[in-house]
């Protein structure tokens, strides 16, 4: 059994405690700590959680084998270094902190400390993301000509009205570094990402907020073939990532969690899974099953000695392709 002190009890705990507690039996969350007494008692109540206010004692306490990290970005790289230097592994929601130079002060802890550090990034444990990164590896649709990625997705601007919301300093971005980041991260992982071409950012009239709601980027793929991304929260009233992928033997069509290829023979391979996505104004309406997954990995991560399926290295170069993009787009 595997103790776990939970930091940030927002709205990124859902999918987090109802993954838990499905986990039980393996592991055990001592403490959960939020700063905010309501925080702490939605918790308590929803859960059953432990709760407390001190996240410096709950690392410490010797009962506590992992720290997972919930908190704002912003807050991301002095506990994940307090955990560390406790001996403890860290399971840290994304992105990794606010700024390139944070997350590899994060990563560079972790491996010096000889502890695990996972990353929470889990469309990577869909099955449709298992299967087309199966099918670009193996070749099973040829040479990749070209590849894009689209996250039409909607956010009103009541959610950028809550306070640091938005905001560079805590967050470290808008679009790309809180909401695409995920589509981005499993675009990354399946078709490579060697370079950033160019790139546009903006934010539209139809937000007022300091970082963008609009990114578009011209790349070359890992085989240096082109690519293309475009990811939004002002398109009402939003729709489900999108990622299709060109080979010289069939096309593959992500959306969502529902995959189809089409081979140049006339077959058909299609997978459907309805897990939801949170693209628009239910923006949390999606199933917790991924997140359980990388939690499960992380855990089998500890028990096994091995990194997790999704360590810190694999996060840090999705945020330094987002990074290019910014700088690029700027």
């Amino acid at each position: 059994m595997i103790g776990l002190a939970v930091i940030g009890l927002g709205a990124a705990l859902g999918p987090h405690g109802k993954s838990l507690v499905d986990l039980k039996d393996r592991v055990r969350v001592v403490h959960a700590v939020a700063r905010t007494p309501e925080n702490r008692r939605a918790a308590a109540e929803q859960f059953g959680f432990p709760t407390s206010a001190d996240a410096l004692a709950a690392i410490a306490d010797p009962a506590v084998d992992a720290v997972m990290i919930l908190t704002p970005t912003n807050a991301h790289l002095e506990l994940a270094e307090a955990a560390f230097a406790a001996g403890k592994h860290v399971l840290c929601e994304k992105p990794l902190d606010v700024t390139v130079d944070r997350a590899e002060r994060l990563v560079a802890a972790g491996r010096a400390a000889n502890r695990r550090l996972g990353v929470m990034l889990q469309l990577r444990f869909r099955a449709a993301s298992q299967k087309l990164k199966f099918l670009i590896a193996t070749g099973a649709l040829g040479n990749i000509q070209a590849a894009t990625l689209t996250v039409p997705w909607w956010r009103a601007q009541s959610y950028y009205d809550q306070p640091g919301r938005g905001v560079k300093a805590r967050d470290g971005g808008g679009v790309l570094m809180i909401q695409a980041i995920h589509a981005l991260d499993l675009f990354r992982w399946c078709a490579g990402i060697s370079a950033v071409e160019a790139a546009m950012i903006r934010t539209t009239a139809l937000h007022r907020m300091e970082t963008e709601d609009y990114a578009s980027a011209l790349v070359r793929l890992g085989n240096g073939a082109p690519g293309t991304i475009v990811a939004t929260v002002a398109a009402w009233p939003g729709g489900p990532e999108q990622i299709l992928v060109i080979g010289d033997k069939g096309i593959a069509r992500m959306d969502g969690s529902n995959l189809r290829v089409s081979y140049l023979d006339g077959t058909e391979d299609i997978l459907q899974d309805a897990v939801g996505t949170g693209t628009g104004t239910g923006w949390m309406a999606f199933s917790h099953e991924p997140h359980k997954a990388v939690i499960s990995d992380f855990l089998d991560a500890i028990e096994q000695n091995r990194d997790p399926a999704i360590p810190g290295e694999e996060a840090l170069a999705t945020q330094r392709v987002i990074d290019d993009i910014i700088a690029k787009g700027a």
